[in-house]
């Protein structure tokens, strides 16, 4: 019964069912809402990857952008849904609605060092709500250095905001049209008057200190590149002369500009107690070679109870003013162990300048001196001095065993008539270490020798690059017209070199010699793989007339191709999640940098890649210059070496104080290994050498160090790869 029943009632509902399905309805009809477009963020790290790509290539856009990717394909009632297109162009980037954007965009426009960008960064400047985005404009502008910026730049020095006046006035001295001197000059005496500079202490090295002193400090580095005596004196001298400051800067700029008018400003800022002061006005002193510095020099040097570069600087004012009685008190200083080794290694370059004919016997016996630094020295000044001396000396010499001390010895013969020289020089071209070679191809042209193009044309076939170069430029010196085809060839087979050296040198040397000759090659050399030829040949080609606009960005951009802008490689360049330290163990104690990342991506993964490789270790300290820098990462020991390929300049608004870590450059656009610390500000350096570090722990380390000392290891801390054991110790060039 009870499934009869349920069956029944099933057969009912399916009737029912039927029969209201047949009846008209008014129930309203169902309508489907389209799903909204998925939203898709382009983010600041994907922003940023792509303007440090574009800054690499040197472009302001990508000329081959992707084609868009379809998010949702279209339908019957819907669009296709596109991908908001990729942040490839540096202009777009200019207009983000984020400020952080806009502001790194600018930093790279300036880097690209295209006119075309003037007009869009002119508009930031003018009218950016952000004062960060508008003094990076200023300073981007300055990168450039056109002159039709300098309007903009004129009307920015009236910003409301002080670092934006700064920075316009920096831009403008890097332009360099001298009667922007007056608009700076008034911006400055505005800020001296209104106390920008009260209260600073004479050695303070703060940055960035307020908006005020930013703002004189740019205006005081712009005068000086302008050369503006007149603005300057106006600025931070009193009526009656004197320095209304004793703060460096102001020291530095008034020795920077080398005008005689600020002697009596620059002796009372010598006795400046501290370092940075005293030691720029004694600098300024001995440019001029003042006579009236002459006693403060001695005093100075004779007291040593100032600061080491202070005295430095006073022994370099000895020399300036041909001291010559100091002569063997120098050489006393760097005999005296205890002495500061910056000063020692000073005190040896102030004898060899001084030491005049009643020195002779001491400058014999230093040839035997254990030392090679004792060595060379001896060489170059009996050069000077008594070439009889020297000449005879050397008929009872075996060559010295140390290469630079034969290098010493041909520049130093380089100064002998050829009738003497000529045969040594001739015999030291075959020298087993290359890197002796270029200085003996000098010293042959310098000497004239009879046979000197014929001499110097065989070593354009030489293996080494450095040989080629120099050969090169030598030929050129020469004026020598028989050089024309053999460099044609010797370009021809350096177009093998991993290195832009000898190809560039040869490239110089055609076009003085022969422009007619270098121009094929020069239009070759624009699709150079390596930037850094490029750069050169382009610069030539318009140094001889060919007009801008003839030669486009095309010609030579790209500059790079690096990697995939979404590829791990490269998001691991430009964001990566720690901002890393190389520890650099060196014969004297431990130097620890903090790279600059941030402000210099590709330069600080260089270094680090580098350094992973073991590419620091075991090489010497090839220069110091006290009281400047400290410099070193090459291969070869004699300046001219690196890792086999170019970096782009990352210029950023770090300045050169104590302890700064830059790149070195033959050219702009020419970095690669080769990197120097500074012992001292340098504000020349400022915006023109890429600063991607600085000494966190160990500048007195830094101080100490003296030529040939050994770098031991870089250990490389970035948060996330475990820093590599220290290699084993081994010895390097003497």
């Amino acid at each position: 019964m009870a499934s009869r029943i349920l069956t029944f009632s099933a057969l009912s509902i399916a009737l029912a069912a039927t029969v209201s399905g047949c009846m008209p309805t008014s129930t309203a009809p169902v309508v489907t809402t389209p799903a909204p477009p998925p939203v898709v963020e382009v983010t600041w790290e994907q922003k940023l990857a792509w303007i440090v790509r574009l800054e690499d290539q040197r472009l302001l856009r990508d000329p081959n952008p992707p084609p868009p990717v379809v998010l949702r394909p279209a339908s019957r009632n819907q669009p296709v849904v596109y991908a908001p297109p990729p942040p490839a162009d540096l202009v777009q980037l200019l207009g983000d609605p984020e400020g952080r954007v806009r502001r790194r965009a600018a930093l790279a426009l300036g880097h690209v060092h295209l006119a075309e960008a003037i007009p869009a960064l002119a508009d930031r400047l003018a009218n950016d709500s952000e004062p960060e985005v508008r003094q990076m404009a200023a300073f981007a502008l300055g990168l450039i250095g056109d002159a039709s910026a300098r309007t903009p730049l004129l009307t920015a020095l009236g910003d409301r905001e002080l670092i934006v006046q700064g920075r316009a006035a920096e831009a403008l001295g890097l332009i360099g049209d001298k009667t922007d001197a007056a608009p700076i000059g008034a911006m400055l005496q505005a800020h001296v008057k209104a106390g920008a500079l009260t209260g600073l202490e004479p050695d303070d090295l703060g940055y960035p200190l307020t908006p005020a002193a930013e703002a004189a400090r740019l205006a005081l580095y712009a005068l000086t590149r302008l050369g503006s005596y007149d603005q300057l004196a106006a600025s931070v001298l009193d009526a009656s002369g004197q320095p209304v400051s004793r703060w460096w800067p102001v020291a530095y700029a008034l020795q920077r500009v080398n005008d005689a008018r600020a002697t009596p400003a620059l002796l009372s800022l010598a006795n400046t107690p501290g370092r940075y002061t005293g030691a720029f006005a004694l600098k300024g002193l001995a440019a001029q070679k003042a006579a009236a510095a002459r006693p403060l020099f001695r005093q100075i040097v004779e007291q040593r109870n100032r600061p080491p570069a202070v005295i430095v600087q006073a022994v370099r004012g000895l020399v300036a003013v041909n001291e010559t009685a100091v002569a063997e008190a120098m050489l006393a200083i760097h005999d005296d162990a205890n002495a500061d080794p910056e000063l020692r290694q000073e005190a040896l370059i102030a004898f060899t300048a001084l030491a005049t004919s009643e020195s002779i016997d001491l400058l014999q016996d230093m040839l035997s001196d254990p030392l090679p630094s004792i060595r060379g020295a001896a060489v170059r000044t009996l050069a000077r001095v008594d070439a009889d001396s020297l000449m005879l000396a050397l008929s009872s010499m075996e060559p010295d065993r140390d290469w630079t001390v034969r290098v010493a010895l041909a520049t130093a013969l380089g100064t002998v008539p050829a009738e003497r020289s000529g045969s040594r020089l001739s015999a030291m071209l075959s020298d087993q270490d290359q890197r002796v070679v270029p200085a003996v191809i000098n010293a042959i042209v310098a000497a004239k020798l009879p046979d000197a193009s014929r001499l110097v044309i065989e070593q354009l076939k030489a293996d080494d690059f450095v040989v080629r170069a120099n050969a090169a430029s030598a030929l050129a010196e020469a004026k020598s017209a028989d050089a024309v085809a053999p460099l044609v060839e010797a370009y021809k087979a350096s177009l093998g070199d991993s290195t832009y050296v000898a190809r560039a040198a040869i490239l110089t040397a055609l076009n003085q010699l022969n422009q007619s000759a270098a121009w094929p090659l020069l239009q070759d050399a624009l699709r150079d793989r390596d930037w850094a030829v490029r750069v050169r040949a382009l610069s030539l080609m318009r140094a001889a007339g060919v007009a801008a606009n003839a030669l486009g960005p095309e010609a030579i951009r790209p500059a790079s191709q690096p990697p995939p802008v979404d590829s791990a490689e490269w998001s691991a360049v430009v964001n990566p999640g720690f901002s890393p330290h190389a520890f650099i163990e060196t014969d004297k104690g431990i130097i620890e940098i903090e790279l600059a990342i941030a402000d210099a991506p590709v330069t600080v993964n260089s270094f680090v890649t580098l350094a992973r490789k073991g590419f620091f270790d075991g090489a010497g300290i090839h220069r110091v210059v006290p009281d400047f820098v400290v410099q070193d990462g090459d291969p070869r020991g004699d300046g001219e070496g690196g890792p086999g390929y170019s970096l782009r300049d990352e210029i950023n608004q770090r300045p050169y104080l104590r302890g700064t870590v830059g790149m070195a450059l033959d050219w702009e656009d020419t970095g690669g290994s080769q990197f120097f610390i500074t012992h001292s500000p340098q504000p020349h350096l400022d915006a023109r050498y890429t600063v991607f570090g600085y000494v966190v722990t160990g500048i007195d380390v830094v101080d100490r160090l003296v030529p040939w000392d050994v770098i031991r290891s870089v250990r490389i801390w970035d948060g996330v790869t475990p820093p590599q054991p220290p290699p084993p110790r081994r010895d390097s060039a003497p």
